[in-house]
C-alpha cells in the first residue's frame, strides 16, 4: 500500500516541468516549493505539512548530470550481478501491439532464475493492472499483477498519496481516457464521470450555447484516448479554468505509441497536449519519467534505487525515469529509439548502456562462454 512517505512532489514532466498554481482546497494545505531548476509542488493534509516539507525539499534537489555516451552492452553478467531489481518497459520492449518480441520469454526466466526482481511498468493507460496481467498471459508470459505498474494505476495511487477526498460525493474526478483509469480510480474508492462514455457526445455550437460542466469535478486525469473528440476537451478545460483548486494531471505525455507492430501512433501525449493548449496549464506527469513511481516502487517493495536497472527504449521517458530515481540503465533498439537517434550529439540523455532487444542477455552470454 502506498504510505504517507510518498510525496506529491515527486512527481513531474518531463523537462520542461511546471506545476499548477492551484488555491486551497478544504482540508488541504497547500505548499509550493521553487528550485530555479524544476519547481515542486506539495500537497497534504496540514498535520503533515511538517514532513512533506522536507520530502519535497530533498526532491527538488535530484538533478541528472551530465553523462558520458552510453556503452554499448558487452559484458550482461556484470550488469545482471549488480543489481537486484530490473524495471521493464512493455511497449517496445516486452512487445510491439500485440506481437512479443522475440526472446523475451527465456530472457525473463533467466532473470528470475538467478533470483532477480521483475518489475513492469508501462505509460499505456488503457488498461488496469489486472487487465495487463491478463495480456501478459495470452503473451504467454507468467507475470503477477503485483509485479505490473501502469501509468493507470499511478494517477489513482498519486491521488491516494495526496489525500485527495472520496468521502464527500460531489468532489470527483473527470477522465479524458479509458477504463484503464476508470478501473484504477474505482478500486482506490474514487468517483469519477467522463470516459469511454463521453466519446460520441457533440456539441452543437449555436447562437448562445453555454455548455455546463459539473462544478465539483477537483481533478481531471487525462490519458490516452482513441474515444478523444471536442466534446472532452471543453469539458475539461472548463473544470481545470473554472473549478477552484481543480488537479491537471497526466499519466504521461508520450508523443508517439505501439498500437500495432506495424507503425507508430499518436500518443498518449497528444490529448494531453491539447488539454494543455486551451488550459495554458502545466500538468502534473505521474508516469514515467516522473520520479513518483519510482519513490512508490522503491517504497512498496523495500529496494535502493541503486540496485535497480530500469530497461526501456524511450530516452525521454524510460531512460529519464531511471537516472532520475537514482538507477542504472539500460537502452534497448527495438522500440521508439534508432542508434542514429541516440548518438545524435544533440541529444543530451545517455543511458549507462545500450543493446539491441532484451534477449541479447542471452545471445551476449553465449557469446562470452
Amino acid at each position: 500500500m502506498l504510505t504517507s512517505k510518498l510525496s506529491a512532489a515527486a512527481v513531474s514532466s518531463s523537462s520542461s516541468t511546471l506545476f499548477l498554481n492551484h488555491r486551497n482546497r478544504s482540508n488541504f494545505a497547500k505548499k509550493i516549493h521553487f528550485n530555479s531548476l524544476r519547481p515542486i509542488v506539495g500537497w497534504s493534509c496540514s498535520k503533515k505539512s511538517s514532513t512533506r516539507r522536507k520530502m519535497d525539499s530533498s526532491a527538488s534537489s535530484r538533478v541528472v548530470s551530465p553523462r558520458a555516451s552510453a556503452q554499448q552492452l558487452q559484458d550482461p553478467d556484470q550488469l545482471i550481478d549488480s543489481v537486484e531489481t530490473f524495471i521493464f518497459d512493455c511497449d517496445g520492449v516486452i512487445w510491439k501491439g500485440d506481437k512479443l518480441i522475440d526472446g523475451v520469454p527465456e530472457t525473463l526466466d533467466m532473470l528470475r532464475s538467478k533470483g532477480k526482481r521483475l518489475v513492469f511498468v508501462t505509460n499505456n493507460s488503457t488498461k488496469s493492472r489486472k487487465q495487463y496481467g491478463k495480456k501478459f498471459e495470452s503473451l504467454g508470459l507468467d507475470v503477477s499483477e503485483e509485479e505490473i505498474f501502469a501509468s493507470s494505476f499511478a494517477a489513482a495511487a498519486y491521488l491516494k498519496s495526496i489525500d485527495f477526498p472520496k468521502d464527500k460525493k460531489p468532489v470527483q474526478v473527470y477522465v479524458v481516457g479509458e477504463e484503464g483509469i476508470q478501473i484504477e480510480l474505482e478500486l482506490a474508492g474514487f468517483q469519477y464521470i467522463g470516459g469511454p462514455v463521453d466519446g460520441d457526445k457533440k456539441i452543437e455550437l449555436k447562437p448562445g450555447f453555454l455548455m455546463e460542466h459539473d462544478e465539483e469535478v477537483g481533478a481531471v486525469v487525462v490519458g490516452f484516448d482513441r474515444y478523444f473528440n471536442y466534446y472532452k476537451i471543453q469539458y475539461a478545460t472548463l473544470c481545470i479554468r473554472e473549478n477552484p483548486g481543480c488537479l491537471f494531471i497526466a499519466t504521461n505525455r508520450d508523443a508517439v505509441t505501439h498500437l500495432t507492430d506495424a507503425q507508430e501512433w499518436a500518443g498518449g501525449g497528444s490529448m494531453v497536449g491539447a488539454v494543455r493548449g486551451s488550459t495554458q496549464r502545466e500538468p502534473l506527469v505521474v508516469g514515467k519519467p516522473s520520479t513518483f513511481m519510482m519513490d512508490y516502487l522503491a517504497n512498496e517493495f523495500n529496494i535502493s534505487k541503486s540496485q535497480i536497472c530500469m530497461v526501456g527504449d524511450r530516452l525521454d521517458t524510460d531512460i529519464l525515469f531511471g537516472q532520475n530515481g537514482g538507477c542504472k540503465t539500460l537502452l534497448v533498439l527495438s522500440g521508439v529509439t534508432s542508434l542514429p537517434m541516440l548518438q545524435n550529439p544533440e541529444n543530451a540523455i545517455q543511458p549507462d548502456f545500450y543493446t539491441n532487444k532484451i534477449s541479447d542477455f542471452l545471445s551476449l552470454k553465449a557469446a562470452t562462454v
